[in-house]
């Protein structure tokens, strides 16, 4: 797929845009996004300028991409800095060149800070746009945290009780395909529902490990459908909290694959994000495992349409 001409050259002209809702199949669920799909004639400066005004946890600009075999260079943006990689973001732009082709692609693929991005596009029989994405870089997975001064500090920056932090599974540690992430196992859903970031202990606990973001996950969901309840929480991007986090849920997969005593195969997850915000979102993730070693994580969910427009830069 290659980009469409602007609404007009003349980078003072305005940008067509599009809003969506990520990982969801219901307006005003899930986790919205905006972007701009040909962002050509705008400045690094301009794209966060415009990802403030939209105030998501996330905007997209679309580019052409600097190597012909891929589709396009997406640029990332909180409404405070840009990032190398995020999950709803790569979703919903694919979501959203697919719906504005005449034909939808079966595949895209996207080059990022992180590298590079696949993503599938499913059309389902009910018109519903399915997209999926491989996270663009390897699992990793840090030391577990043991120190008890640290478990209390990161007990108290999440507002619980240092027995509700579960070591059923693992232990407090960070996970990462592409973005770092503080994975914190909680007892049960009364203790996920409890948890409220104290900026001031979280700065603490980003001090002592590095780690600028924490999901929070439970997986005594009280639903057979689902494998997992997670909530994601970050200071760094100007958004509390995300009611959608793919980047933390595929790192999330990865880290129960790791965990799993099964050798080969792909395990998958179904994970609810977003309940205790008013915007449920489900994510399906998954894991190739090879020879005990994970080789592949993806992620994928349905997005809607929630408004277009042109914005005025």
């Amino acid at each position: 797929m290659r980009l469409n001409s602007r609404v007009a050259e003349d980078s003072e002209l305005p940008y067509k845009y599009l809003t969506v809702d990520v990982f969801t199949n219901q307006r005003f669920g899930g986790n919205p996004l905006a972007v701009v799909p040909d962002a050509r004639g705008l400045s690094a400066a301009q794209m966060q300028t415009l990802a403030r005004e939209f105030n998501y946890s996330e905007s997209t600009f679309v580019l052409p991409p600097e190597d012909s075999a891929n589709d396009a260079r997406v640029r990332i943006f909180t409404p405070v800095q840009e990032m190398p990689f995020a999950g709803h973001p790569n979703v919903g732009t694919a979501f959203v060149l697919s719906t504005l082709s005449a034909t939808a692609p079966r595949s895209l693929r996207f080059e990022e800070g992180a590298g590079l991005v696949p993503v599938t596009v499913e059309v389902q029989s009910d018109g519903g746009v399915y997209c999926e994405l491989t996270a663009p870089q390897a699992l990793f997975v840090g030391n577990p945290i043991t120190d008890p001064d640290v478990r209390a500090l990161l007990a108290q920056a999440l507002s619980l009780d240092v027995g509700a932090i579960s070591d059923e599974n693992h232990a407090p540690c960070v996970a990462s395909v592409g973005l770092d992430f503080m994975m914190v196992e909680v007892s049960d859903l009364n203790a996920l529902a409890q948890v409220a970031l104290q900026a001031e202990a979280w700065l603490r606990v980003e001090q002592s490990t590095g780690c600028h973001a924490v999901l929070a996950y439970t997986r005594r969901t009280d639903d057979e459908r689902l494998d997992v309840r997670a909530r994601m929480f970050t200071i760094q991007t100007g958004v509390l909290e995300d009611p959608a986090t793919g980047s933390a849920n595929s790192a999330l997969a990865g880290l129960l694959a790791t965990l799993d005593e099964r050798v080969n195969g792909t395990l998958t997850y179904s994970i609810a994000q977003g309940v205790e915000m008013g915007r449920s979102s489900l994510l399906n993730a998954s894991a190739d495992k090879r020879d005990g070693q994970v080789v592949a994580v993806r992620i994928g969910g349905t997005s809607v349409l929630v408004a277009e427009g042109l914005i005025n830069v």
